[in-house]
């Protein structure tokens, strides 16, 4: 997890000589939206068509943020900086879930200061910072190392990008409130704090540095950094995320759930520290760094089949099983194909 300098122009017109950059770019747009929503389950089989109207924020969204990152030298940091803005956009203005008082039944979740459906933010927003955003660039600059370093996209490639985006917001606000929440229509004063937030997120992941390496702690083995991983993953949506007939997170009532709202920011940002001072000590590895995104997602495949995708059937219940086994043959292929490039 190495942060990169700013691309130059010497850089940009040699990295666009480099194969593949096509592939890796649309292994990332199928990628985003299948990481954040089909492998945890929210989307049932019944309505497996409804990830066609995901595809162009995530796919676009989540392409266009890798490549302004890797064109600005911004790291790690930028990335999910970014991927909150992201948040707020999907789920801000093109959901408006996050104030809404009656999509999802977020506004039921816990208290709501501002009219903000806060439990509800405190899950989604960084998950997809997470979900959307980190975890699938991660996956396909491992998929495609070479193209690591450097951008996918010409800079018309990105522009045409970034319009396909700003169309996908279009697209999930025309389809879903109307359907799933009629009647309801974010307030101008919440629309112009988002457009605050969003800008000052993009600024500050444009500004921030990325770390230098030699500068964090030894991390442990990469099984024990798996496994912290997926006991982050687990216990924050474990306690975020209503289950079982819950009607707050972790069947409390009332005010109450502040308490699981409280541990849940305790892990997630224990978390973020320990992989912060882990990923830039020069022990740091690329099989530690597999690990940490491998335990990540067969915990949140494993929630997704027990909490999320069991409430669908046991038809749903037996594909994200599958998809964990997918997922355990990708990081197995990885895994072997880094030995034989370290023994190389």
């Amino acid at each position: 997890m190495t942060e990169h300098p700013v691309t130059t122009p010497a850089q940009v017109r040699a990295s666009e000589r480099i194969p593949g950059r096509r592939r890796a770019a649309l292994t990332l747009v199928a990628l985003a939206p299948l990481v954040a929503e089909v492998t945890l389950g929210t989307v049932p089989l019944a309505m497996i068509w409804v990830v066609l109207v995901y595809l162009p924020i995530y796919g676009a969204g989540v392409l266009v943020i890798r490549e302004l990152v890797r064109r600005t030298g911004g790291g790690w940091g930028s990335m999910l900086l970014l991927g909150l803005a992201y948040g707020l956009v999907e789920e801000g203005v093109a959901l408006q879930s996050l104030t809404s008082p009656h999509l999802y039944g977020a506004a039921g979740w816990g208290p709501r200061p501002f009219g903000i459906n806060s439990a509800y933010a405190e899950l989604n927003l960084p998950y997809h910072a997470v979900f959307s955003v980190a975890i699938p660039i991660a996956l396909v600059e491992r998929i495609f190392p070479s193209l690591r370093r450097t951008h996918f996209l010409r800079r018309g490639g990105l522009i045409a990008t970034a319009i396909v985006a700003i169309l996908g917001v279009g697209l999930l606000r025309a389809s879903v409130p109307p359907s799933e929440d009629p009647g309801y229509a974010l307030p101008i004063p919440a629309l112009a704090a988002l457009a605050v937030l969003v800008a000052a997120l993009v600024l500050a992941a444009v500004r921030l540095a990325g770390g230098s390496m030699r500068d964090g702690v030894e991390p442990p083995r990469p099984a024990i950094v798996g496994s912290g991983c997926a006991a982050a993953v687990l216990g924050y949506l474990g306690l975020l995320y209503p289950f079982g007939g819950a009607r707050q997170p972790a069947f409390t009532e009332g005010l109450w759930v502040l308490v699981p709202m409280l541990v849940a920011a305790v892990v997630a940002v224990s978390a973020g520290l320990a992989l912060r001072r882990w990923s830039t000590a020069p022990g740091w590895t690329p099989r530690h760094q597999l690990a940490a995104l491998g335990g990540a997602l067969l915990a949140h495949t494993a929630f997704g089949a027990a909490a999320v995708a069991a409430a669908h059937g046991a038809p749903d219940v037996a594909v994200q099983l599958a998809w964990g086994l997918v997922t355990v043959f990708l990081l197995a292929a990885l895994d072997r194909r880094d030995r034989r490039t370290a023994s190389g």
